[in-house]
């Protein structure tokens, strides 16, 4: 008898808990450590106008910008993460679930703002709605403060007052601007735009605040604003539950890498130089189309800042924003990474396949990093889907319709790899539409000022110091460095700095070793440098910047330079530039 009571208080505490789910206001997502899903409430399936059931499934299959992947990675909460579904805009805020100090799931709450609005609307045309919405609001855990037109208080429950230390019955009818200057409501009831998730400072505190104006019979009639004060840590209870959920579900085995979107615009790549300028504009204009585009450049240079713009300037970039680096993963992996795996039955049990990068980037943006890694094989799969748009699981004889652009990049001198057979030539030439050369940092030392300035305020505002600048023997020390490394290399010795220095202005001793040993070894030699080194140092920057302004074609070129073309090429022989 005790066992079988014990049974049946299982099954109803897993009904009370379903129900329960069901029943709340938001939509809850729960995933396991591998980010397939393992609750997803009622709410969350009207959210995303499913009808069938979701558990099982991938949270990246259903919500593709999901910050889930992100808090299982990092273990670490995710908040106001702004996200629109079906044309509904809410905020996303996500947990890790911790057991025995291991992350083994994670849980997202959806806020959906449009049903808040609709709620606010509903209240304002009804006489008692002040009473209604005061009993609502002061159940609520963040603080809600409403104003009318005039930016007046009308309303604020107990979490606002408690929280900024106020005396509710003293600030109702006052200004907002003037008793929180910092909500800055004013600017939402001048615009009548909603602000969402947007995160600000009070009182020394981080806070995430939320505006949406109030509409009444199509004029504006007040705001509310919505104060999160602190991560949604109160879902411990639920994250409890979840693990004993957990443990009675069957969960996918195969891991599906997560996938991050671009963040990097046009306006944050760093440099005045030319050849970075022009190269800015350029992208401007052909980041609307869909042909593929060639990043080439060393190590370093920064093909996948690019890359970033380009997706972000483009008309996709709503859609997914895919990287697969094909040099970082082993060579019998990189076939299924990209195309992924069909289901197959291993001992009679049904194994779940994966999705390649292909699917994933559909309707989106692919940056396919170190191209020239991959084998001649997978080249011709490649080369298959520029040219019929096809994808086709390893072990699956189905084949999808992909719509993705591709964005290529490589350190490699294709054109002589093509010479010797490693690299496919319909490939390099379906590859070759549009091509973007980035050049090293050794040949536009005008980038290293406003790079300095960039990282100087970069790791001022991380690490919490406060340089104002570098000196002048450490600025002539930068520009006689040839930073093989390039951008990525002068990035980590200014992270090295920032973790040592105290000062405010950056010393040669805050250097690291190597860069101390090379500019003594370079003071020693600096009187012995010839007239002929001077020279033939300027003479190959002539080319190089001859060759940036007309775009890589050599007869233009030339005829710049004022020299025959036969006499161009002579002197890209002899400074070691034709791959250029």
């Amino acid at each position: 008898m005790i066992l079988s009571r014990r049974v049946d208080n299982n099954l109803n505490w897993e009904y009370s808990l379903s129900s329960i789910l069901d029943s709340a206001y938001n939509g809850i997502i729960a995933v396991d450590k591998d980010g397939y899903i393992v609750v997803f409430n009622k709410p969350a399936r009207e959210i995303f106008r499913l009808l069938k059931d979701v558990g099982g499934m991938h949270i990246q299959e259903i919500m593709p910008e999901s910050c889930l992947p992100v808090v299982l990675h990092a273990g670490i909460p995710a908040t106001g993460q702004k996200v629109t579904i079906n044309g509904r805009e809410c905020i996303a805020n996500s947990t890790p679930i911790i057991k025995d100090g291991e992350v083994v799931g994670a849980v997202a709450v959806l806020e959906d703002m449009n049903a808040f609005q609709e709620i606010i609307d509903e209240m304002v045309s009804v006489k008692e709605s002040r009473g209604i919405l005061e009993t609502v609001l002061s159940n609520a855990h963040e603080g809600i403060v409403v104003t009318d037109k005039d930016g007046h208080i009308e309303i604020c429950n107990e979490a606002f007052c408690s929280f900024l230390r106020l005396n509710k019955e003293k600030v109702m009818s006052k200004d907002i601007s003037v008793v929180l200057p910092e909500l800055q409501i004013k600017r939402v009831l001048d615009s009548g735009e909603h602000q969402l998730a947007e995160p600000i400072q009070i009182k020394g505190s981080d806070v995430i605040v939320s505006i949406i104006p109030i509409f009444h019979e199509n004029e504006l009639s007040g705001a509310v604003g919505k104060l999160r004060f602190k991560p949604v840590y109160e879902m411990d209870l639920l994250v409890n539950q979840v693990n004993t959920l957990k443990s009675k579900l069957e969960y996918y085995k195969d891991q599906l890498e997560k996938v991050s979107g671009a963040k990097y615009k046009v306006e944050n790549i760093v440099g005045k130089s030319q050849v970075i300028l022009q190269l800015k504009e350029t992208i401007k204009k052909v980041a609307n189309g869909d042909s593929t585009i060639l990043l080439r450049g060393e190590s370093g240079t920064g093909r996948e800042l690019f890359a970033h713009a380009i997706h972000l300037e483009s008309s996709r970039k709503h859609g997914p924003f895919v990287r697969v680096n094909c040099s970082a993963v082993p060579e019998n992996l990189i076939d299924a990474e990209l195309f992924g795996l069909a289901e197959r039955t291993v001992s009679g049990t049904l194994r779940h396949g994966q999705i390649g990068k292909f699917e994933l980037a559909d309707q989106g943006t692919i940056f396919i990093d170190d191209i020239g890694a991959v084998s001649p094989s997978l080249q011709a799969k490649i080369m298959n889907v520029m040219q019929t748009r096809e994808i086709k699981r390893i072990g699956d004889e189905r084949t999808k319709i992909v719509d993705v652009r591709i964005i290529a990049a490589t350190k490699q001198n294709l054109d002589e790899m093509v010479k010797q057979n490693l690299f496919r030539e319909d490939l390099y030439y379906r590859l070759n539409v549009l091509t973007f050369y980035i050049p090293p940092l050794r040949d536009r030392r005008e980038d290293l000022e406003p790079l300095i300035n960039f990282m100087i305020e970069k790791y001022n505002n991380e690490y919490g110091k406060k340089v104002i600048g570098i000196s002048s023997e450490v600025y002539n020390i930068f520009i006689k460095h040839t930073w093989p490394g390039n951008v990525r290399e002068m990035d980590s010795v200014m992270e090295r700095i920032f973790n040592v220095i105290e000062d405010q202005i950056i010393q040669p001793h805050h250097l690291p070793v190597y860069l101390k040993k090379m500019s003594q070894a370079q003071l020693q030699i600096n009187d012995r440098i010839s007239l002929k080194t001077i020279l033939e140092d300027t003479e190959r920057n002539a080319l190089i910047q001859a060759l940036q302004r007309t775009g890589g074609n050599k007869v233009k070129a030339a005829k710049t330079l004022g020299i025959s073309r036969a006499g161009l090429y002579q002197k890209l022989e002899k400074y070691h530039l034709l791959e250029e």
